[in-house]
């Protein structure tokens, strides 16, 4: 019995796990035209590390970097975690999402996380997160089934957030990856395998202290997270190796307290990929006309980020190629996605949540709002949110999540 070569298989079941965090169908040769602009999204392995996982800040436009910290924040800001409120010295969230249930119905993502007062300067913490793709059918050059298997990937993390000072905090994280999605195919004597990394996350929180904003008890938070900073994956021992998502994180919070039961807060997040994007090559080579080998290290992956966009490519009368004034700096920012989110909070009991999600057209195009709501009894919690997408025939067009989260008081309350 004929297989399919081992490439084409690997390309085409990295194609189905990008999809699942991306609307735009990849394509390593070609860059198709969009209003004058080029279609040129990056791409990598294990882009479930990226997905948000809980319904807060799923609620909130995917903002996450510098809201109040709960058992979340080891995805979303590590260093938060020291900051998490005094009296609870142990906290759970469980998270569970249906997900692109536009397309299929058994992908799921699940999320488990958890954190420990240490004591009033550092806070330890870990998290589970898992993601099933279904249920998939291999097949022969001929349509013949081979077998059927169901594609998972999780991560695991170990995380420690301590305070610099009354205001200010760093984190550190340690993350195993596990991906396996061929279930071990043989093709042309090759054997696959899951693919396998390790990866860190650096990430730092400042908060400032109470002041009077419209008269108003009001606090700014500020945070960073450098997220999935590790080695390459393969799925094979003969492919080449391909990039995690490697994430930089920006963010801030207003917080205000509007009166003694209501509370509001306003958060700006702003995310780019550190990972090289697709350079520009002459249709039917591999000759590079624009842009950058992405051949390269994780290290030299992470800082040539900043600056390997190829920009928009035309041909002169004379039919030689050169890159549009301006549009390399413009294609950099065109890879910052932009997150807003606002959360009204009613005597610490109940939650609305709204935002709003933006992905540049030539970047993924994912654009959405998002709504949400939590209500709070003794230590259990409970959230809910709702993406509505605004793009047509989008992926992620009512997905739904479900967060539930416990945190427990401390038993050294004196303490503290």
């Amino acid at each position: 019995m004929r297989f399919k070569k081992i490439k084409i298989l690997k390309l085409a079941l990295m194609s189905l796990a990008i999809l699942i965090f991306s609307n735009l169908t990849f394509s390593q040769i070609s860059i198709q035209q969009l209003g004058g602009s080029e279609i040129n999204t990056i791409t990598t392995a294990v882009p479930f590390l990226l997905i948000s996982p809980d319904s807060r800040s799923g609620a909130m436009g995917d903002a996450g970097v510098a809201i109040s910290p709960d058992a979340n924040a080891i995805h979303w800001n590590p260093a938060k975690l020291v900051f998490i409120d005094p009296m609870d010295d142990v906290g759970f969230s469980l998270s569970y999402s249906p997900w692109l249930r536009a397309l299929v119905n058994d992908i799921n993502l699940v999320y488990l996380s958890g954190y420990k007062r240490i004591d009033r300067f550092s806070t330890v913490g870990a998290s589970l997160r898992y993601f099933s793709l279904g249920n998939i059918t291999f097949t022969d050059d001929f349509g013949t089934t081979i077998r059927d298997f169901k594609p998972n990937e999780l991560s695991l993390d170990v995380v420690y957030s301590r305070k610099l000072s009354d205001n200010f905090s760093a984190g550190l994280s340690a993350r195993y990856i596990y991906s396996n999605l061929t279930g071990g195919v043989t093709s042309g004597g090759a054997d696959t395998k899951p693919g396998q990394s390790v990866a860190t996350d650096l990430s730092l929180y400042y908060i400032t202290n109470s002041f009077r904003l419209a008269d108003k008890p009001s606090s700014i938070a500020f945070g960073t997270n450098i997220s999935n900073i590790g080695a390459k994956i393969s799925y094979t021992e003969a492919a080449n190796s391909d990039f995690i998502p490697t994430n930089l994180r920006l963010g801030t919070t207003l917080n205000m307290e509007l009166d003694e039961f209501n509370k509001f807060s306003f958060s700006i997040d702003a995310n780019k990929l550190l990972v090289p994007t697709n350079p520009e090559t002459e249709p039917g080579t591999t000759t590079i006309v624009s842009g950058r080998d992405n051949n390269v290290g994780p290290a030299t992956g992470i800082f040539g980020s900043f600056n390997d966009a190829p920009g928009n490519v035309l041909l002169d009368d004379n039919g030689d190629y050169y890159v549009e004034k301006g549009s390399i700096l413009k294609e950099e920012l065109n890879e910052i996605n932009l997150s807003f989110g606002a959360e009204f909070l009613y005597s610490e009991v109940f939650a609305l949540r709204a935002g709003y999600f933006y992905e540049h057209p030539t970047k993924g195009n994912r654009r959405f709002l998002s709504f949400g709501a939590g209500v709070k009894y003794n230590v259990l919690e409970l959230d809910l949110s709702y993406i509505l997408a605004l793009t047509q025939q989008s992926p992620l067009a009512n997905t739904i999540r479900f967060s539930i989260k416990l945190n427990m008081g401390s038993t050294a309350k004196s303490e503290e």
